[in-house]
This record gives structure tokens, C-alpha cells and sequence, in this order.
């Protein structure tokens, strides 16, 4: 997952409104969105090469979502896959803030990751490179490839499209919400593109909210609505080499 905007209790008739784009390899084998053959009942996609995944819920409303923090410079080889930490969450019945300070106690053998985890009540953040657990206020938030709120290109102008889209519309659409996150504008200057530690060109191609390129780009699009009345509908649009290619869609009430 590379970008995430989020209103959590921002909307008279939804608790949360979530917005994601996972940004990944187009050969990487992926399974999309489905319900998983478990206890849990979860709904999530898969990673197919290695295991895990980045945005899932239950029918519970537990759910969980992970973007890389991307540094370089300090990648460990041997790393277990940053997308096990979603998957653990959603397969157990923990609280998502004990589950927070289990990840805490095991953080540094990952590659750098920001994590949330929420439930029903509460929504919290966690970083390997922040190394403090944070509780998720309301408002409107973004996280990418940095810590959360960071003031890049992309998470900026998500969360004033989000905000302007929920502070203008009292009925949410999904394909307007896709919409907003197939924008694939850059900086009107240059040096307001992040700087990680990859070569310009790069991370000129990686500014954007949606990626395109020849080999790597934006593989799925979802939104999660979570509304008052606690019907979750969770939407996945996946895309072939940066073109349409299906539409995965679940709707239910969380159970009690």
C-alpha cells in the first residue's frame, strides 16, 4: 500500500471514509479482494509472493492497513514481509492496541512500515521510524511512504479532495471516490517532490497519487465507507498495467 486518506468522523452519516491506492510491481502475483476461508470472516486481497497483505476488515470491523516507509538506504534482506503484520491482526481477535505493543516489542526486525489497526471504537498508528503508538484523532488524514501526515505532494492534495468532496456532498459515490484517487497530477515545482534517497526521475515517478510506468504502478484502488447505521461497504477497482480491470464489492452490517 503506498497511500492512504482517511476522514474519520468528518461526515454526519459516516464514521469513516477511507480512500487507499496500493502502488506494487504489475508481475507481482496478487490475489484481489475476496473472503477469506477463515473464522474471521475477512475481507481482504493477498499477496501471493509473499504472503500477507497491505488493507483488510471483518466482518467485525477489525480492520488493518500498511504502507511501506521507504528508506533505501536501510533495507534488511532477510526481513519477514511487512504485510504479515496486517494479516496477524485480522486473524486474531486482539485488541487493536495490545496487538500495537506486540508489534512494538518486534518492530525493528521489519523494513520500515507505518501501520494502523482499528475496531469498532478506536483507530491507531504505528511506525518503526516514529517508534510510538499514536491514537488517531478525527479529522482528515493521509499517509504514504513517510510518517502519517506528512506534508508530500500526494498525501496533501488527497486529503483537500477528500475533505472538499465530504464537506460538498451529503451522499458519498463510490466512483467519484476513485476518482479522486486516479489523479495523477504532479507538483507545479520540482522541489516540493519527496526526496527519499532514490534517484530524481523516480521519485518524480512516484509523486503522484496514481502511478503509472512501464513496470510499476498502481495495482488496486479501494474505499471503505463505514457509515452511522455500521454497514461497511469495502470496493476494490484493480488495474492491469495502469488500465481498468475488474471491480470486487462487499457490503454487510458489522456483527455485534
Amino acid at each position: 500500500m503506498c497511500l492512504l486518506i482517511f476522514a474519520l468522523n468528518h461526515h454526519p452519516d459516516y464514521k469513516l471514509v477511507l480512500l487507499a491506492n496500493r502502488d506494487e510491481f504489475y508481475a507481482r502475483p496478487t490475489a484481489k479482494a475476496h473472503e477469506w476461508d477463515c473464522a474471521s470472516k475477512v475481507i481482504a486481497g493477498k499477496d501471493l509472493q509473499a504472503g500477507g497483505t497491505w488493507l483488510g476488515i471483518d466482518k467485525k470491523g477489525r480492520f488493518s492497513a500498511i504502507t511501506n516507509y521507504r528508506d533505501p538506504k536501510n533495507i534488511k534482506t532477510q526481513a519477514p514481509s511487512r504485510g504479515e503484520l496486517v494479516q496477524n491482526y485480522l486473524l486474531s481477535q486482539t485488541d487493536p492496541l495490545k496487538y500495537m505493543f506486540q508489534v512494538q516489542f518486534n518492530a525493528q526486525s521489519f523494513n520500515g512500515f507505518n501501520l494502523l489497526v482499528g475496531n469498532r471504537e478506536d483507530i491507531f498508528y504505528y511506525s518503526n521510524y516514529a517508534k510510538s503508538i499514536q491514537k488517531i484523532g478525527d479529522g482528515i488524514h493521509g499517509l504514504s511512504n513517510h510518517l502519517l501526515n506528512t506534508y508530500w505532494y500526494k498525501v496533501s492534495l488527497g486529503k483537500e479532495k477528500l475533505e472538499n468532496y465530504l464537506n460538498q456532498n451529503n451522499r458519498l459515490n463510490i466512483d467519484d471516490l476513485l476518482g479522486i484517487l486516479e489523479d495523477e497530477s504532479l507538483p507545479a515545482e520540482e522541489h516540493f517532490i519527496q526526496q527519499t534517497g532514490l534517484p530524481f526521475e523516480q521519485e518524480k515517478m512516484l509523486a503522484p497519487m496514481f502511478i503509472r510506468s512501464e513496470h510499476y504502478g498502481t495495482c488496486a484502488s479501494t474505499i471503505l465507507l463505514w457509515d452511522i447505521n455500521d454497514k461497511i461497504t469495502f470496493v476494490e477497482k484493480s488495474y492491469l498495467y495502469g488500465k481498468p480491470d475488474s471491480i470486487q464489492k462487499f457490503s454487510f452490517v458489522v456483527e455485534v
